[in-house]
């Protein structure tokens, strides 16, 4: 990979931090060191927050036309850039190629819309009651908006908010996840540098935890947008509660998929085991629990095994595998500790589930029950627990008993049934003859209860997210009042 820079973007400029402390970024299949990135303190913070807010009104001024010119040449830029990318991605988050290529494209897509987002009417006119006055209510930016972001897909989970929040006027503070500081943070300073994005209308500040606090504490950061798990996302609730700040979460899942007794089987199979399997199960919307109804469920267990079992796994940088490394040990031990206590309490691995590290075969596991943790919690693992239910009936009872609220899927051969059991399940988003996994551009995006606050990114709703209504009145004579 070429040399990139490896410190903070404050104004415009990589400055070094305000302390010494550094990050080791490497490879997830090898170890071996890619960069060693500068990290942010708290000072830093302060300064690039200092930036952002001054940068902010000019920014807000500027045309929608030449701030969706910012946007157009920073989706050409990924373009271009698309194979130093793609091997940057394939080596620092552990994905396979082909799911960086969708990472670049789909992070471009975000540049793309959000670039039309920007010339989007801001107001309308008011009824009134008030003879001769003008009544409109009118969008704003909220200002300096505070970004703090995943490792498992941190290109474009980091575009779906810079991208729109950018587009409407806002300026941003970005924190990516120290797994990824490089494809999550220093590729955005790179590439709106080079696309002409005015200094300080974006700042990125690799860092730690207390970075990430004091971006949500600090009193002229906006808005705080936090991708992440559900346990963070309380404490980060509840802050900006206490400071009446707007915080937008994007949580956790532990999200159903749905067999019923008529579906197709080897359709059902191919979308279990992508929902379960892709990117080694670490994402939010990956598949976590599997209710099959009793009819089907032996021939669905057998097919989706079988699947499970074609998958290659190894290096994706330097093999062609379907699944390459878990992000850290830490998240590789933790899923082979709930399988271990799955079995102790009666489940069984039909298959997989072992590896050396920093693998993890992907696994289907029989038995699971309510209680266990391979049932209640997210796994973000490549583990497909299976459920068998009597009928839909219960299928819908066994989904909703959870209190996340993402996705959930449903396979069937009859798509109106599919439709109408969806829309009974709880969560913000539902696929009917798909997998879980599911993204555009376009669609409001967002789940509710322990998967967040019930805010959405994509299309029409990030208007409502990175903008608030201002009601303004003119009138050419006032009204006549008693004092």
């Amino acid at each position: 990979m070429s040399e990139r820079p490896t410190t903070l973007f404050i104004g415009g400029a990589f400055e070094p931090p305000s302390g010494g402390k550094t990050i080791d970024v490497l490879d997830k299949a090898t170890g071996e060191t890619l960069a060693t990135v500068d990290l942010a303190g708290v000072p830093d913070v302060d300064r690039a927050v200092a930036s952002a807010a001054a940068a902010q009104p000019a920014w807000a001024a500027a045309t929608y036309a030449e701030r969706a010119a910012v946007l157009r040449r920073a989706a050409a830029i990924l373009e271009e850039r698309s194979g130093e990318l793609r091997e940057l991605l394939v080596r620092e988050t552990g994905c396979i190629p082909g799911k960086a290529d969708y990472e670049i494209g789909a992070a471009a897509g975000e540049l793309t819309e959000a670039a039309a987002l920007a010339s989007r009417p801001v107001g309308e006119i008011l009824q009134t009651t008030h003879p001769g006055r003008l009544s409109v209510s009118e969008r704003v930016p909220l200002g300096v908006v505070g970004l703090i972001t995943p490792w498992n897909f941190p290109l474009v989970l980091g575009m779906r908010v810079v991208a729109p929040a950018l587009a409407l006027g806002n300026t941003v503070v970005l924190k990516p996840s120290p797994e990824t500081p490089l494809s999550g943070g220093l590729t955005f300073a790179e590439v709106f540098a080079e696309a002409g994005a005015p200094p300080g209308v974006l700042q990125v500040l690799p860092g730690g935890a207390d970075v990430g606090e004091r971006i949500v504490e600090h009193p002229d950061v906006a808005m705080v947008h936090f991708t992440g798990s559900t346990a963070v996302g309380r404490r980060i609730a509840a802050t900006a509660g206490g400071l009446l700040k707007k915080a937008s979460l994007e949580l956790g899942g532990n999200n159903a998929l749905i067999v019923l007794e008529d579906a197709d089987l080897d359709r059902a199979a191919m979308i279990g085991a992508w929902s379960s399997f892709h990117y080694q199960g670490q994402t939010c919307i990956t598949a976590g629990r599997h209710i099959v109804v009793r009819a089907v469920a032996d021939r669905y267990v057998a097919a989706l095994a079988a699947r499970a079992d074609a998958i290659t796994v190894g290096n994706p940088h330097t093999e062609p595998v379907g699944l390459g490394p878990m992000i850290n040990e830490r998240q590789r031990r933790r899923a082979e500790e709930m399988l271990e206590e799955a079995v102790a309490a009666g489940a069984r691995v039909v298959t997989g589930g072992s590896a050396r590290p920093p693998y993890l075969r992907p696994a289907v596991v029989t038995g699971v029950t309510p209680g266990m943790r391979l049932w209640d919690e997210e796994i973000f693992a490549p583990i497909a627990p299976v459920l068998v239910v009597d009928d839909e009936e219960a299928a819908v009872r066994a989904a909703n008993d959870t209190g996340y609220g993402l996705v959930n899927a449903v396979v069937t051969a009859d798509t109106q049934r599919g439709l109408r059991l969806a829309r009974r399940l709880r969560g913000g988003m539902a696929h009917v003859n798909d997998a879980t996994p599911q993204d555009e551009a376009l669609a409001p995006f967002g789940g509710i209860g322990q998967s967040g606050l019930g805010g959405r990114s994509g299309g029409e709703a990030n208007l409502e997210e990175f903008t608030e209504r201002r009601w303004i009145t003119s009138t050419d004579a006032p009204l006549h009042y008693p004092y």
